[in-house]
Order: C-alpha cells, then structure tokens, then sequence
C-alpha cells in the first residue's frame, strides 16, 4: 500500500506518541474481544464431542438436551452436560468458555439473594448483579452496544454534517444563510425532553436511540468544515479544476474534502467519547434501552443504588473510565500527529 509522504510523516509522529499509539492497540483489541464476545462470555459450549460426532452450538442452531441423551427438549445447559460427561466417563466431553454465562443469564442460590460476591469456582469473575446475571458478561456485551452505537452514530453523522457543511462553505449565499438559521433553531431543541417523550410514546431499542443522537448529533461537525470548505474554495487548485469543468460535487467531495480530512480525523475520536457518554447517561437516569438489555449505565444504576456490593460499581466505573480515557488519548495523539501546522499539503 503506497501512502503519501506526508501521510507516512503523521503515522510515524502518531506512533511516537506512546501513551496514545498504545491505547489504539489495546482498543482495537477491546473492540476485537467485544465482537467475539460469544468465543469468550457465554452459556453454550464452544465445542461438544458425544458419540464420536462434534457439535459446535455457539454459533449454531439450540440444541435439545435430547440429542445428548438428557430428558428434555429445550436448550441444552452445556455446564450440567459438562459435568454429566465427566460422571459417566465415557469419553464424551465439553469445551466452554472461560466465562460460561450469558449476559441474561440468571443463577440463584438456596438459601440467599443476589447480588453475589466474585467466586472463581462459579466462573462469576466479577460477581453478579442485583438479578443474578454475571457483571463481566454484562460489562462485555454492554461494551458491544456502547461502541456499535458509537460508531454507528459518528458515520451517520459526520456523513450528514460533512456533507452539508461543505455545501454551504461552497455555495455560500442564501443557501448558507437558510441552513445557518435552521441549524441555530434546531440546536436549541433540548435533546433530553425529545429523549422522554419517545420513550413516553414507543418501546426504546438501539435503532430509535441511533436516529435520535444522528438527528441532534450532526451540527458539531458542520460548522468546522463550512469553516475550512469556505477557505479551501479560494485556492487555486479549485479554481484550475473550476476551469476544467469539474462539477459542484466533484469539487467538493473529490478535491476539497480530502484537504478538510484532518478536522475529521481529529475530531472523530472525542465524538465517540461522547457518544458512549450518551447512551451510558441515558441508560443510567432510566431513559435508555429496555431491560434486560446489557448496560453499562443500567450496571451504574445498579451499583450506585446498591454500595455494600462494591464489585458492581467499582467494576463499571473502571471499565467506564478506562475506555473514555483510552480513547481520549487517542483524540489527542491524533491531534498532534494530524495538526496542519506541522504538516501541510501547501507549500
């Protein structure tokens, strides 16, 4: 992959920057377990061998107790099966994952109440919640949610705002002016009071929480790129491809964006902090996704309202804090790799 000099100098800078390049890896790597949460966090077996055949169920289809000799029909429970092998002796076996619960998963004991404290020999690494469900489990898969909703909500609306931005740098006039306006009128809607009375009038789920943040979450961006966009349109490479015939929309998607990426690729970041800020507030104050939704604000709450068992809360603050912080060094590594002062397409 042949990358421009200049674009070599700022990864190189970027790298440079530890605290911020090391981030990125233990991110992505964070990012990359949340994806394969199933592989490590889950009830159903990785792999079971019974009879001399192989079943792989946890990306396959429920299988029946039935079909490994037990006396009922519904979804097999792997960690009994595992145990049962191991009775019988008979060479049969189960391959679980190191954590064998599912974030909805509830486990109750005889004779006392959840939450229940971390026990390595139950496999609840960080105890378990108000209900019985797995803290880790729930912080895994509530991470899942948290960064799909990020980045969901950053494309869609950097897609919007970039793209409306740049068309009012570009074409000025009363374009400009009009959506000036609607922006300003718009921005003072108050987002929360919309939040409560969606959730007042529909079930909450992902997708309305997505399109909520896109349609108030689209506005930061488009003033900085009308900002650059308006300045990038004297230059003279735009002028030459004006001369040239080139489109509206050529000039400003093919020519003058990628001389704007850097306000993108900086502000990106600090944008997902704010994203998983969000919908960890909303989940918190009640106002999120419908239970038993894994969450790390609903975990918050839960923690919060529940202090003697201190394994909750201070579980999902470190999560919580960890993460925000990561990605906030990454922002601000970024930032100094990609600063236009620095290095510059100009000469």
């Amino acid at each position: 992959m042949n990358l421009n000099p200049v674009t070599l100098k700022k990864l190189k800078r970027f790298k440079s920057i530890k605290r911020g390049y090391y981030s990125f890896i233990i991110f992505s790597a964070l990012v990359l377990l949340a994806l394969l949460a199933e592989l490590i966090v889950n009830s159903r077996a990785l792999i079971v061998s019974h009879g001399g055949q192989l079943y792989f169920p946890t990306y396959g289809d429920v299988i029946p107790g039935q079909q490994f000799g037990l006396d009922y029909q519904y979804e097999t429970n792997y960690r009994q099966l595992k145990a049962r092998f191991a009775e019988e002796g008979k060479g049969d076996w189960v391959l679980l994952p190191p954590v064998p619960w599912n974030p909805y998963e509830q486990d109750f004991k005889q004779d006392s109440y959840p939450p229940y404290a971390p026990s390595l020999a139950e496999r609840h690494f960080l105890g378990t919640d108000t209900s019985g469900r797995d803290v880790l489990a729930r912080l895994i898969y509530g991470f899942r949610i948290a960064i799909g909703f990020a980045f969901i909500v950053l494309v869609a609306s950097y897609v919007i705002g970039v793209s409306i931005g740049c068309m009012m740098g570009f074409l000025g006039g009363r374009f400009d002016l009009i959506l000036q306006r609607f922006i300003e009128i718009w921005s003072q809607v108050p987002f929360l009071y919309v939040i409560m009375i969606l959730v007042s009038l529909a079930k909450p789920n992902f997708g309305l929480f997505a399109f909520i943040n896109v349609l108030f979450g689209w506005m930061g961006i488009t003033w900085y790129m009308r900002t650059l966009t308006y300045k990038e349109r004297a230059r003279d490479y735009v002028m030459a491809a004006r001369a040239q015939g080139a489109t509206t929309k050529r000039i400003i998607f093919n020519h003058i964006l990628p001389n704007t990426l850097v306000m993108i690729v900086t502000l990106a970041p600090f944008a997902v902090v704010g994203n998983i800020s969000t919908l960890t507030a909303l989940d918190y104050l009640g106002f999120g996704l419908a239970p038993p939704t894994p969450s790390w604000g609903e975990l918050l709450s839960q923690g919060i309202n529940n202090l003697d068992a201190i394994w909750i809360v201070s579980s999902v603050v470190a999560a919580v804090s960890l993460v925000l912080i990561m990605v906030s060094f990454i922002g601000e590594a970024i930032r100094e790799a990609f600063d236009p002062r620095k290095f510059t397409r100009y000469q």
